[in-house]
């Protein structure tokens, strides 16, 4: 008999019972169910609600679950339908009365949300390192190549010249809010919900900041229809993670851009490139399509959690067991983008020469020789129109505008002076951008010097998440 099953006369349907599973999917939590467990036994033993024995018993038996489960010596039951009711059957068989006693004082309720709580952080805390190794991937290419000028681009069109390293610190700008992002999912993560029981409390006398302490909560939530109901972490998890993908997906079209014949602005490694199956020259970044490809469905783990949130009353409902899949699929996905991201950047090759070739015979420096003539004293409007037409000079003569003379340049505005073609100089247009975020040297090396120092406080917060997360499982040990 099913451990809810008294109330009940006749057998669950078999399609019934596997539809109502989720031990599929949440058996991935047994080591949080296990640590949850252990310190609600450990609670209740010194709140005189367990007997010393019957704790001892509980908490052996469970280390001894753990280990089975590790060993891969433990069968899970779809007819015992999740993970906790799977652990409690096997420890009641194993140690008797005891095992029944287990769940004194708490509901399969809070138990689950328990559980995930303590997932989502020790995952958090795994995903936080690998996107500070991306960050200090995307450093160290800036400083690898701090020197190597690009066209930046807007509208994909060839716009200003700016560093290659200026470019790389943009992205590891993005990511500095992603882990932003990543403390608020914490923050919302670090609540300890076990004691709220099915949605009211309960009339056992627990101690709960003991558990949290045992379990190393920052806070417990304040109402009990709250903790069993919330999945605000979860959503704060899939809408950082959904964000960061977003930002991959960004670079990832620029890496397929750039590393194109057309391009040839960088070489990915072979390690991180296909082949055709027909066409034997060809060298595919399938890695970036497949994470641009694969953002999409992070958006719709996010939109699933939302809307399976949207309509649903107080306290808990069965739809709340949709929100593990979506976030354990986008941890895995997120775990391999960000691994493999700071690989390949770290493998690739930048093609600085070609770059500057591109640079040499196009326009690039169009409003640096705007700006010229504004600092003599021309209303930009007017510096603008002039250099627009010297533009439409130049394509009709098949020059740049490094190639005009003095005099066509002069026949253009007198304000044209013989130190215009330092002006237009690609590494001048690059040194006077030299604003407090600029792509001038001097502003990228600042970028990159507070990106280190923001990476060291990141590793700081890490190390904390990683001392608390570590902790919960020593019992385990």
């Amino acid at each position: 008999m099913k451990l809810w099953g008294g109330r009940f006369t006749k057998a669950t349907d078999k399609s019934v019972e596997e539809f109502n599973a989720s031990i599929q999917f949440d058996c991935r939590m047994y080591a949080e169910d296990i640590c949850g467990s252990i310190a609600h036994a450990t609670m209740l033993s010194r709140q005189g609600i367990l007997s010393a024995a019957d704790a001892n018993a509980i908490v052996e038996g469970l280390k001894k679950i753990y280990g089975q489960i590790e060993q891969g010596e433990f069968e899970f039951s779809v007819e015992l339908e999740d993970i906790h009711m799977n652990v409690e059957k096997r420890l009641t068989d194993a140690i008797g009365e005891a095992g029944k006693r287990l769940h004194t004082g708490r509901s399969r309720n809070d138990q689950v949300a328990l559980d995930t709580h303590l997932y989502i952080r020790r995952e958090i805390a795994a995903v936080a390192r690998l996107l500070m190794q991306l960050q200090q991937a995307m450093i160290t290419a800036a400083k690898r190549y701090s020197d190597v000028i690009m066209p930046g681009y807007t509208h994909l069109q060839r716009a200003q010249p700016i560093l290659f390293s200026h470019h790389m610190m943009a992205y590891f700008s993005m990511l500095s809010r992603d882990f932003i992002h990543l403390q608020y999912a914490w923050d919302m993560a670090d609540r300890m919900p076990l004691g709220a029981g099915a949605l009211a409390g309960t009339t056992y006398p627990l101690d709960q900041p003991f558990v949290a302490e045992l379990l190393h909560f920052g806070k417990i939530y304040d109402n009990s229809l709250d903790a069993v109901s919330d999945r605000d972490y979860i959503i704060a998890f899939l809408e950082f993670a959904a964000v960061l993908m977003m930002h991959l997906s960004r670079l990832s079209e620029e890496f397929i851009l750039w590393s194109s014949s057309e391009f040839k602005f960088i070489e990915l490694d072979d390690s991180h490139c296909t082949g055709s199956s027909i066409m034997p020259q060809k060298k595919n970044p399938d890695i970036c399509e497949l994470v641009r490809g694969k953002t999409g469905r992070f958006y719709g783990h996010l939109m699933g959690v939302l809307t399976m949130m949207k309509g649903i009353p107080m306290a808990y409902d069965k739809d709340m067991q949709e929100d593990k899949e979506g976030v354990f699929d986008a941890i895995d996905n997120l775990k391999f983008a960000l691994t493999i991201y700071a690989a390949m950047i770290n493998k690739m090759t930048v093609n600085g020469q070609r770059m500057r070739d591109v640079l040499e015979c196009d326009f690039s420096n169009a409003t640096d020789m705007a700006d010229y003539l504004a600092k003599k004293g021309l209303p930009f409007r007017e510096a603008h129109a002039v250099v627009g037409k010297a533009v439409h000079y130049c394509i009709e003569q098949g020059k740049v505008l490094q190639q005009l003379t003095l005099d066509e340049l002069q026949g253009m505005s007198p304000l044209f002076s013989e130190d215009i073609h330092h002006y237009l100089n690609i590494e001048t247009c690059v040194r006077q951008r030299n604003t407090y975020n600029g792509t001038s040297p001097a502003s990228v090396q600042r970028q990159c010097h507070a990106g280190t120092a923001a990476v060291v406080e990141e590793e700081k917060q890490i190390t904390k998440w990683d001392t608390a997360v570590s902790a919960v499982y020593e019992v385990l040990k």
